[in-house]
């Protein structure tokens, strides 16, 4: 629904995020704040879910098990959403899901913020990650 992605849109505009993609079609929208190390993170409104999604590296076809098994125990400390893999199984994505019928404000800032505080926790691993599996 098109009063969805306004609504969404109009929630990103009050946060001050850049957007740096829109599509209104498609419903959806890429958003970067580089200060919070938030950068082109893809908002879609898949009706009755806004799926939140943000790349953040590889992992080789090898990747070393102890790599997998940190990152499904610091999902455990994830505020909102979650370390995932993509179809292809090498690219580890942020990702959290919202439903749309009752979406706030503070709800879809929450979720951002808990993607912001995990970069600025773990970015130290996550580096560490992509640089031995990559």
């Amino acid at each position: 629904m098109k009063d969805n992605f306004s609504k969404v849109k109009d929630y990103v505009l009050e946060l001050e995020y850049n957007i740096v993609l829109e599509d209104e079609n498609d419903e959806v929208l890429v958003v970067s704040k580089e200060d919070e190390g938030i950068s082109n993170l893809v908002l879609g409104c898949a009706d009755p879910l806004l799926i939140i999604e943000q790349y953040l590296f590889d992992l080789s076809d090898d990747a070393d098990a102890s790599v997998l098994k940190q990152l499904l125990q610091k999902n455990r400390d994830i505020i909102h959403g979650a370390f995932v893999l993509d179809d292809s199984g090498r690219k580890v994505i942020f990702r959290d899901t919202l439903q749309l019928e009752n979406l706030d404000l503070n709800e879809l800032e929450g979720s951002i913020n808990s993607l912001s505080l995990l970069l600025s926790e773990y970015a130290d691993e996550m580096i560490k990650f992509s640089q031995v599996t990559a």
